[in-house]
């Protein structure tokens, strides 16, 4: 270790963005005067229509968060039987499947973007099968077309959990228009936030309606409760934040790039370090900055290593769902995520990181490793 190396100022994983002080306290004077705090207010009813219009996408709607709004999908599109997913993945993913009463079956991931294995779906399809929960792992959309080609094949629903995918597009379509319905998490370590948050995006409008109400106790009228409904309502200060933090959105997400090709400069040469590269065609979001290692040793060592220098990585995902407690006895042959899980170090990737940082961080990485130093 090179002590005169050690960086002055923590580094963590991930970090929230923050805007202005004064910008989110003249939301708050809005606020204070409106006495509007939840409950559809008026920068809940702005934030939505932003939302719409930035994301390019036929519907959304808010909740106060991510995982709630994904368990508010699931009912929304009265699911029962088994839903195939990724072991590879938040366990947030695979709880909201659980709380909704349906069965989690793990299918495999692909080795070089780390999502559902779209050519061992098919393997696990059975005639409890009622949908495909996919998740686009660190922003890495999905194989979308290859999904929806089997959901039509096999009548199923296609659920997205694209918590890391805010502001992606494949092609020229946003992927919030893909499949029934996606969801994304607007919390504070995303690209980006409004505090905690949640959002829905879906084609069909018939669903607005249903899912408004689902998320506030089933409420349909001030006589009406037509659904067993949660309370994930967003409220007006997340909703300011939101606001605050769409205006910049663009400017973050083009230092996040600046971010992944100092990294990937960097990382070039190292024929030990995997890093996940552009796919052609898709505007991506920089929201994570992954890294393999060759095995498990070197992972834990790095991990370890980099806190000498304050530098705080992530084993994300690690371990697998399908490994835990909760799941663990779920019957799953799953050796490539079980690989990558095992070896996956998430290296530090937010708004406010210099790239001086980036490529302090580059060095110590690869001295670490034994890896030449230019």
């Amino acid at each position: 270790m090179k002590k005169d190396w050690i960086l002055k100022n923590k580094v963590n994983v991930t970090s929230p963005k923050l805007p202005k002080f004064e910008l989110y306290t003249r939301y708050v004077k809005e606020i204070w005067d409106s006495k509007w705090l939840t409950n559809n207010g008026p920068l809940h009813e702005k934030f939505k229509k932003e939302l719409k219009k930035y994301l390019n996408v036929s519907n959304t709607e808010l909740f106060t968060n991510g995982h709630s709004a994904l368990e508010v999908a699931l009912k929304g599109l009265e699911l029962e039987g088994e839903v195939i997913t990724t072991p590879f993945t938040f366990v947030s993913t695979i709880h909201a499947l659980t709380n909704c009463g349906l069965t989690p079956v793990f299918c495999d991931i692909e080795e070089d973007t780390f999502n559902i294995d779209v050519n061992k779906i098919e393997d696990h399809i059975t005639s409890k099968t009622c949908a495909i929960l996919a998740v686009h792992v660190f922003g890495i959309p999905c194989n979308v077309h290859k999904i929806n080609e089997i959901a039509k094949k096999h009548n199923l629903k296609v659920i997205y959990d694209a918590a890391h995918a805010f502001g992606v597009q494949v092609g020229d379509c946003s992927i919030g228009e893909f499949g029934d319905i996606s969801m994304f998490s607007l919390h504070a370590t995303k690209v980006f936030h409004s505090i905690e948050g949640g959002l829905l995006t879906f084609k069909n409008t018939e669903l607005s309606q249903k899912l408004k109400a689902l998320k506030n106790f089933g409420i349909t009228s001030e006589e009406t409760i037509d659904y067993v409904g949660v309370n994930a309502k967003m409220n007006e200060f997340q909703a300011a934040m939101g606001l605050c933090n769409l205006e910049s959105i663009e400017d973050d997400i083009s230092h996040r790039e600046d971010i992944y090709n100092v990294y990937s400069q960097g990382f070039k040469e190292c024929k030990d370090i995997y890093y996940l590269p552009r796919i052609e065609g898709v505007k991506h979001n920089f929201a994570y900055y992954p890294i393999l290692l060759k095995n498990n040793k070197t992972r834990d060592f790095l991990f370890e290593k980099l806190k000498e220098y304050n530098v705080f990585t992530r084993k994300y995902f690690y371990p697998l769902c399908n490994n835990i407690e909760c799941y663990k006895n779920e019957s799953s042959d799953t050796p490539v995520a079980m690989s990558i899980s095992n070896r996956i170090l998430t290296l530090p990737m937010y708004s406010d990181l210099s790239l001086d940082e980036v490529k302090h961080i580059t060095k110590i990485i690869k001295h670490e490793l034994g890896e030449n130093i230019e």
